[in-house]
């Protein structure tokens, strides 16, 4: 029985379904990828658990957003498919809505906010969409489009706070426990809720003692917040902007306050981690708040010790820039990568000598930089910044303290 059902209403037992999950999965049954589920050996050691992974960032569009789209664009009226939809969405809704609303012939507007990483609104265009970028945030976009569904007298199809999209996205439970029955525990990422209460009504209403656990990024605790009775701050440039919401939706709350078991909160650098294994030892590309899942298993490990956990990778739509600095920062955390700053003398042969210690150890040398001028040093000092590629830490760590021995002072610049 869920922890976090002091807040729900007599009405949310109706609000949403098993049945209206089954059949939306009937509706959107051959135009949505039926996503592997699949065991993780690797991460299941690390993480002290089975863990099995389901691909929704396999999907065309790469996320799970489009089932609950085509779920809601195959039961608009015939009026309101000439018409058109119009919706506000930070990336993967307007792609999910685009693509099968092109496919199906519904003319589709989507407002974004002009934070929208770049490689969205460009796959967004290129599925058919028409964007508008307006707002800093998803409720500022939220409120323009708002204004334009009445100006212009079309249909709004939200990103999540609506029964028949939170029925098309239940659709990932129904396969994961039909493909792996075995599984004990799902852990789902929240914004505005959409996912995690399709995905919990299917998945209670199927196995009703299986664990079901939320996750949010700390920066954005919105249904937290809501569920668990707190007032956490809410904002900040989060690596999760698929699920950056301030406000959640009031019909998933009250849906996720009678069946979530806990709420659990990850920082960046958990998703920062969880991100780069994925890619290293899974070899898949997921977004911030796809990689939620597997950072609040990894960070809260004693919760999930034991348990068949199943991660939902909910989407894979990441800028190339911020994967490669994500990617970067990783080795940095784990020591393969270094930027160590030193203090020389500015006299001739004294930056070799430091390079003969670094050639002994065998560390490979990136890029350095001189600084003279803007330094509390004396004028014939210096400060240098060696960035540097090692093959662990225990090999920069004996790098550091043989250039420590030979007198240099050194300090290593760390990354947050």
């Amino acid at each position: 029985m869920s922890q976090l059902a002091s807040h729900v209403s007599p009405e949310v037992a109706v609000l949403l379904t098993l049945a209206d999950v089954e059949a939306a999965a009937q509706r959107i049954a051959g135009a949505v990828v039926h996503t592997p589920t699949d065991y993780s050996r690797t991460l299941s050691e690390i993480a002290g658990c089975d863990v099995w992974l389901k691909f929704e960032n396999l999907q065309f569009t790469a996320a799970y957003k489009e089932r609950g789209a085509l779920n809601a664009l195959l039961q608009l009226t015939d009026e309101q498919r000439s018409r058109g939809v119009i919706t506000a969405s930070a990336g993967n809704h307007a792609q999910g809505l685009s693509y099968h609303g092109t496919r199906l012939g519904v003319p589709v507007t989507i407002v974004m906010p002009r934070t929208t990483p770049t490689v969205k609104i460009m796959q967004t265009e290129s599925v058919g969409g028409k964007v508008v970028l307006e707002g800093e945030t998803f409720d500022e976009a939220y409120g323009h489009a708002r204004r334009l569904e009445q100006e212009l007298a079309l249909a709004f199809v939200h990103p999540f706070d609506d029964p028949h999209i939170a029925a098309g996205q239940g659709t990932v439970a129904l396969e994961m426990l039909a493909d792996v029955p075995e599984i004990d525990m799902l852990v789902i990422p929240v914004g505005g809720g959409g996912l995690a209460a399709g995905m919990a009504t299917a998945a209670r209403g199927i196995k009703p003692d299986i664990g079901l656990i939320g996750v949010e990024a700390e920066l954005f605790p919105s249904m937290y917040n809501f569920l668990k009775g707190t007032n956490n701050p809410s904002g900040g440039d989060t690596l999760a902007e698929g699920i950056a919401v301030k406000e959640p939706g009031r019909f998933t709350r009250q849906v996720l306050a009678g069946l979530l078991d806990d709420f659990l909160l990850v920082s960046e650098s958990d998703m920062e981690n969880a991100l780069a294994l994925l890619v290293q030892i899974e070899k898949t590309v997921v977004e911030g708040a796809g990689a939620a899942g597997l950072a609040a298993v990894l960070s809260h490990r004693e919760r999930f010790a034991g348990r068949k956990v199943g991660i939902v990778l909910t989407g894979g739509n990441i800028d190339t820039r911020l994967l490669a600095n994500v990617l970067l920062r990783d080795l940095a955390r784990s020591g393969r990568l270094a930027r160590l700053r030193l203090t020389l003398q500015d006299r001739p042969g004294a930056l070799f000598k430091v390079m003969e210690v670094f050639n002994r150890h065998n560390i490979n040398i990136v890029e350095i930089w001189h600084q003279r001028i803007f330094t509390h040093l004396p004028a014939k000092g210096l400060i240098t910044d060696i960035e540097c590629e090692a093959r662990d830490r225990e090999q920069l760590d004996a790098l550091v303290t043989a250039l420590r021995a030979k007198g240099y002072e050194v300090s290593q610049v760390d990354v947050n």
